[in-house]
């Protein structure tokens, strides 16, 4: 794959190309899902291919190919270069990037286990002991198991000098447990709604303890059929760890990307109100609220060597202290502000360019403990697992839906459950109403590997590091 890649970049015109890069890529997939006792799939997936970024007059063009043969690589060179001319033919301000010194190097994911050589028998068993156990459960109509696996090989150049290999692992699971009781349909899942992946072995799945927590969800499944509606006031929430990692994912995540700011990516699921003058003037959050865009984190969907523009991994300062500090930028949106890229350049597969993707949005752990927490608060409701949400387009007013909750009363969990309960709120004012934070303790880095952004659509494997925190005078409930 390096050899190609230095093929592609030998191969550009001596003269008129301002800058290049080729991203050359290999993938493995596997997923695996059981439903009632039975395999309902079990496939594996291959891909491979080379995308080709030029940079002429201040304007890209872009070409990709699924063959790694020499004899392609004029077609796509040639494709490119014509692309990119065509597109210096529109008006508009011409892209400048930020300097970046010349990369070598490589990454690999740490991992104790390759998943791709566990037997699959191995995996489908554990799979189908998780579903046995919630089946036990009469009020148990549908139970679900999935593990799925990815391995990336990917090799970066440039005409800057850089050459690079990446070599990525992950693995992930989840189950569920679909109650029904006449017209009542309730579902728990664990770990949580999506599951949850690491950018690890097989190793993380053993971890998860799939069957071990099989009963308890079936349980909770079975409690929220009788269970009462979550009431409708402005009071005090807790939200556990799962569903926090998804309120970070998009009232900060997706507004602190920076070409959202720009308008240069609007048309899926908007753009941000975090325009530039808000930089280190706006009050996000209360001051323990300390977040930042970690590429460097251990075991994270949103960890690597470089982003797609060779631009290294690095630790971000997105929020501190309640002030916002920072944003996800590339080479080009950061130039527009004086700086140097945040390196958050990542594309999905070889045949798609580049955008600025969340890295893992981290939400540092505060002082408390977790139990100390629940017994400081006198009158509360604890959210947990994510159900539904809603943003709308420059994330601001929001809605969530839990799968469960859990009153809270006298500092204490009294083991009454709320079924469907939601909270809303505005993002600033929601994030400066957080009082407390339990400490790293109780923090947990979650993987989102399903992140949606661009035309084409693109899949990005993001990260969220958070723990339990409290919220003060939120508006929870249907009223």
């Amino acid at each position: 794959m390096k050899s190609f890649a230095k093929k592609v970049i030998a191969s550009l015109p001596a003269k008129g190309i301002d800058y290049a890069d080729v991203r050359v890529l290999g993938s493995r997939r596997q997923n695996i899902s059981t439903k009632n006792g039975t395999v309902e799939s079990a496939t594996n997936s291959s891909d491979q291919g080379f995308g080709l970024r030029v940079l002429i007059n201040g304007s890209w063009g872009f070409a990709s190919s699924s063959k790694l043969e020499t004899s392609e690589i004029a077609r796509v060179v040639r494709l490119a270069v014509e692309i990119a001319r065509a597109s210096a033919l529109s008006p508009g301000e011409p892209a400048v990037l930020s300097p970046l010194k010349k990369q070598t190097g490589g990454y690999r994911t740490k991992i104790q286990q390759d998943p791709f050589k566990v037997p699959l028998e191995q995996k489908i068993s554990l799979l189908l002991e998780a579903d046995t156990i919630m089946r036990r459960n009469p009020d148990i109509k549908v139970a679900r198991g999935s593990l799925w696996f990815f391995h990336e090989d990917k090799v970066f150049a440039s005409t800057q000098g850089s050459l690079l290999s990446q070599e990525i692992t992950e693995s992930g699971g989840e189950i569920s447990a679909l109650a029904v009781d006449g017209p009542e349909v309730q579902i728990r899942t664990y770990p949580n709604m999506g599951g949850d992946t690491g950018q690890a072995g097989y190793e993380f799945i053993e971890k998860l303890d799939l069957a071990g927590n099989a009963e308890k969800i079936s349980r909770e499944a079975s409690l929220l059929l009788k269970a009462p509606l979550c009431p409708a006031k402005k009071g005090t929430i807790i939200i556990a760890t799962n569903q926090l990692a998804l309120q970070v994912h998009e009232s900060i995540g997706h507004p602190i990307e920076l070409d959202r700011v720009y308008g240069t990516e609007a048309a899926y699921a908007g753009t941000s109100f975090l325009t530039t003058d808000k930089l280190n003037a706006l009050k996000y959050g209360s001051d323990m609220v300390n977040v930042n865009a970690d590429a460097t984190a251990p075991g994270g969907l949103g960890t690597f060597g470089w982003d797609d523009e060779g631009v290294p991994a690095q630790n971000v300062p997105i929020i501190k202290n309640g002030l916002f500090t920072g944003y996800l930028s590339s080479r080009e949106t950061a130039a527009q502000l004086g700086l140097l890229s945040g390196g958050a350049m990542r594309a999905d597969g070889w045949n798609r360019i580049p955008l600025i993707r969340m890295t893992n949005i981290n939400l540092e752990p505060g002082s408390w403990d977790y139990q100390n927490l629940i017994a400081d608060t006198a009158d509360g409701v604890l959210f947990d697992t994510t159900k539904t949400w809603s943003i709308d387009d420059k994330r601001l007013n929001f809605q969530f839906t839990t799968e469960i909750a859990w009153q809270i009363k006298g500092g204490r969990l009294t083991g009454q459950a709320y079924k469907n309960p939601t909270y809303t709120g505005l993002t600033p004012e929601f994030w400066n109403s957080c009082d407390a934070i339990c400490n790293s303790r109780s923090w947990h880095l979650w993987g989102i590997p399903n992140c949606g952004k661009g035309q084409p659509g693109q899949t990005a494997h993001v990260g969220h590091g958070v723990s339990p925190a409290r919220f003060r005078n939120v508006q929870i409930g249907v009223s």
